[in-house]
């Protein structure tokens, strides 16, 4: 086919980068029935862990020792703390895996996949249109939670510094910029998380399959990091990271655990990433 017949055949109008616009996709999956329910769940973990607080009375120490646990009453800068320290490590792993997880399989299992191909939409673009999506959604839920663990936790606790468990404190605009470094490196650190559901997603027409392969494959990677026979092998676990975090509620902030977790997930996440892309671009659509 010459240049010119090619040209011709491309529609009046037509432009790639115009196809399945991020707006659209957005309000798609808002109006997900999956969306409204884990943010659901997000937004009432505050309240159960506050009702919680309420019936069981103070954190208590054991062996004499003071944990970021403990000290969940003392503010809602630690009310929200508390509130990431206990979902971190697999109640945010959901949403990362569901939205990441459930975008391409689930066109594949409701057979319109193929048809929004056809519109056309290029399939890089609807990759990435996809992805920014997901990856979207998978911020918003880890910023929903402390957001409102944080009012929650003021209306009850009162507004006040982050009380560090090792001793001292925290001034309230310092809290809340630590608290952003700790969202943000949370979000960083599941994005291993997210390439892996997302390459998944395009492997299969099944989203519990995509979900549930990701959420089983992050539960083995903090099973093998619990091996401490690994040794050092343990640096190159995702998991070995996840709660590097902590050492940013402390006096003073320290990079190097979270740069190296950051390096580790983000290394991972790429790798998966360009798999996701590059098998589907060569895949046969068949639903």
């Amino acid at each position: 086919m010459s240049a010119l017949t090619e040209k011709a055949a491309v529609a009046s109008g037509y432009r790639a980068g115009r196809t399945l616009p991020l707006r659209v996709e957005l309000v798609r999956q808002l109006k997900r029935r999956r969306t409204l329910v884990m943010g659901a769940i997000l937004a009432v973990l505050p309240f159960v862990l506050l009702i919680a607080f309420a019936v069981g009375g103070q954190p208590g120490r054991e062996n004499g020792q003071v944990t970021l646990l403990d000290t969940a009453t003392a503010s809602g800068a630690n009310f929200a703390a508390v509130n990431l320290f206990v979902s971190a490590g697999f109640l945010l792993v959901i949403p990362v895996a569901l939205f990441c997880g459930d975008t391409v399989a689930s066109e594949a299992g409701w057979s319109s996949l193929r048809y929004l191909l056809a519109a056309p939409v290029p399939r890089a673009r609807l990759l990435w249109s996809k992805l920014v999506v997901a990856l979207g959604l998978s911020l918003a839920a880890m910023i929903l939670l402390p957001l409102v663990a944080l009012a929650v936790g003021t209306a009850a606790y009162g507004w006040g510094p982050l009380q560090i468990p090792t001793g001292g404190a925290l001034d309230t605009t310092t809290a809340a910029q630590r608290l952003v470094i700790v969202v943000g490196y949370i979000f960083l650190s599941q994005l291993v998380t997210a390439g892996l559901a997302f390459w998944l997603s395009t492997k299969t027409d099944a989203p519990l399959g995509a979900v549930g392969g990701a959420v089983g494959l992050t539960i083995v990677g903090n099973v093998l990091d619990a091996v401490t026979a690994l040794g050092h092998w343990r640096d190159f676990l995702p998991a070995h990271w996840q709660f590097a975090w902590a050492d940013a509620v402390q006096p003073h902030l320290e990079w190097s655990g979270m740069i190296q977790g950051t390096a580790v997930s983000i290394t991972y996440a790429l790798v998966l990433f360009a798999l996701a892309f590059r098998g589907f671009a060569r895949k046969d659509i068949v639903s």
